[in-house]
């Protein structure tokens, strides 16, 4: 008993050593992802796990990491941990799928798919249960689709695999009947339509692919001369796009993460998958890990159909990186192609704009207008006009302005622009203010237009109806300081100096250095008579 109390000290003191080794290693992940220190909580949950190889605390927070920066291995540790503990999320089933799949375990995918029937993506597994079936069974693969039900994303699901599967099942010319009328219903079905054209093209039937390439869209014009001898419509590639094609279409918001978990499971069965790549790296932009966005942007070959697309997400993942001079130079290079669109103009006026080149800015909306036609946006016409305003062209940017709020006669947001700079810039108050009255009417809680119309009031002498509507617009949002400068000006013109003043004062705690100059001088000076902001 004696010799064996030192190995017992030893163990315990062991264990103890391990659980603080746990928490130490823990503690920093949780920093480091808070950070968005992705790699360090990466490898910090790594060590956590090996000192409590059954945690599902700490296997939980480590699956969603691992996912964000790619390390396949520590995503497999974690979710059989959670998934021994029965507490996986319901997403972890779709990378059980895609190991089925890829081993070819039938009977694990079988589990798989049972376990995604029970949960939220219950709608995939008729078509899942159809692909596991094209090789051994493919006869009646086709019936187990879901095309019928009440469920429209089922019946869509179901809809478009049916036709993959015909290609797969040698049916061909069925499925080209069947595609012409599912692109016929939604011809913008970018992804389905490119899955289709490859296959078909493997298939024998090149015209027939070619045919669902063919339009005006920069996608598909990218990927005509790369058809080739096509895509070979195995399951493992069906489920593939399947898993894509739903990422796509789930890539923002709190679904960004189902997006990362589908796009991981698509790559997993089908690496030289690049539109996967682009969906998974929209995801991890949205889900705050755009260093690791640009990482799997770089993964995509210049010489890939999907470089356009990936160009331009680099420039969106760069400036969700705070890298905004490196995404102002990717957007310019995006803007010089022949395959620019009118969103990536946008975005390139955005940037400029951010960095203070106004004219510029107004050229790229400008841009971003005529690549969009008759389709044009309202808010692509206030953006030029806004920065046609912030460059000194006034003249220039009223009719643009005047345009926004034509196409958009009952945005506040347009009407109140529109106005308040008419009265800034000396034109007809009256008719101004009754802009600015409109985006009220329309939007009444909005501080911002209740201090432009209560400027638009005080600039035709009507102190008396400003005053109330600055007040309730300050108390709103005491922070902002134009409308705390609006204040003073209206509480001087009624010889309320005191109060005018410390409205001033206020103003000057949030406004900008240009702006202080100009406070400084009420504050020594008052406000002379007629003077007004601006």
């Amino acid at each position: 008993m004696v010799a064996l109390l030192p190995a017992l000290c030893w163990g315990a003191a062991a264990s103890a050593d391990a659980g603080e080794r746990e928490i130490a290693a823990y503690v920093r992940a949780r920093a480091a992802d808070a950070d968005g220190a992705k790699a360090e909580a990466a490898k910090a949950y790594a060590e956590a796990l090996r000192a409590s190889p059954y945690s599902a605390i700490v296997a939980a927070r480590a699956f969603r990491v691992a996912l964000d920066v790619g390390d396949a291995e520590l995503a497999a540790r974690s979710r059989a941990i959670l998934e021994r503990a029965d507490v996986a999320p319901a997403d972890a089933a779709l990378l059980s799928v895609a190991d089925a799949v890829a081993t070819h375990d039938d009977a694990a995918l079988a589990r798989a798919i049972e376990s995604i029937s029970k949960g939220p993506f219950d709608f995939l597994a008729p078509t899942l249960r159809a692909w596991q079936l094209v090789p051994a069974n493919g006869a009646s693969a086709l019936s187990k689709l879901d095309v019928t039900s009440g469920n429209p994303l089922a019946t869509r699901v179901g809809s478009e695999n049916r036709a993959l599967i015909m290609i797969a099942l040698g049916r061909s010319k069925d499925a080209i009947d069947l595609l012409k009328v599912l692109t016929g219903v939604d011809p913008a079905n970018v992804d389905f339509r490119i899955t289709a054209a490859q296959m078909l093209a493997q298939a024998g039937e090149s015209d027939a692919a070619m045919a669902l390439l063919q339009g005006n869209d920069t996608i598909l014009s990218a990927y005509r001369p790369t058809l080739g001898k096509g895509l070979a419509a195995t399951p493992a590639v069906g489920i593939a796009r399947l898993f894509t094609r739903l990422g796509a279409n789930l890539d923002t918001g709190k679904a960004a993460r189902a997006a990362i978990v589908l796009a991981t499971a698509a790559l997993r069965l089908e690496p030289d998958n690049d539109r996967a790549r682009l969906v998974l790296a929209s995801a991890l932009i949205n889900d705050n890990a755009a260093d690791q966005a640009i990482r799997v942007l770089g993964e995509i070959a210049p010489s890939s159909p999907a470089n356009g697309e990936a160009r331009a997400i680099r420039v969106a993942a760069l400036q969700a990186n705070n890298q905004a001079a490196a995404a102002l130079a990717a957007s310019a290079e995006v803007n010089a192609l022949p395959t620019v669109s009118s969103a990536d103009a946008q975005r390139f006026g955005d940037l400029l704009m951010a960095a203070g080149r106004y004219d510029d800015a107004a050229h790229a909306y400008g841009h971003a207008i005529d690549l969009a036609g008759s389709d044009a946006d309202w808010v692509l016409y206030l953006q030029k006009g806004a920065a046609l305003d912030q460059a000194g062209q006034w003249a220039l940017a009223e009719p643009a302005l005047a345009m926004a709020v034509e196409r958009a006669p009952n945005s506040p947001v347009a009407l109140n622009y529109l106005g308040y700079a008419r009265l800034e810039h000396g034109g007809d108050p009256k008719a101004a203010t009754k802009l600015l009255e409109r985006a009220n009417a329309l939007q009444p809680d909005n501080y911002s237009i209740v201090d432009s119309l209560a400027w638009g009031y005080f600039s035709q002498g009507e102190v008396g109806r400003a005053l109330p509507l600055l007040e309730k617009a300050a108390e709103n949002e005491p922070a902002n300081s134009t409308i705390s400068e609006h204040l003073g000006d209206a509480y001087w013109a009624s010889g309320r100096q005191f109060e005018a003043r410390y409205a001033w004062r206020a103003a000057t705690i949030t406004a900008s250095a240009g702006d202080n100059g100009r406070l400084s001088s009420k504050l020594a000076e008052g406000l002379p008579p007629r003077t007004a902001r601006r």
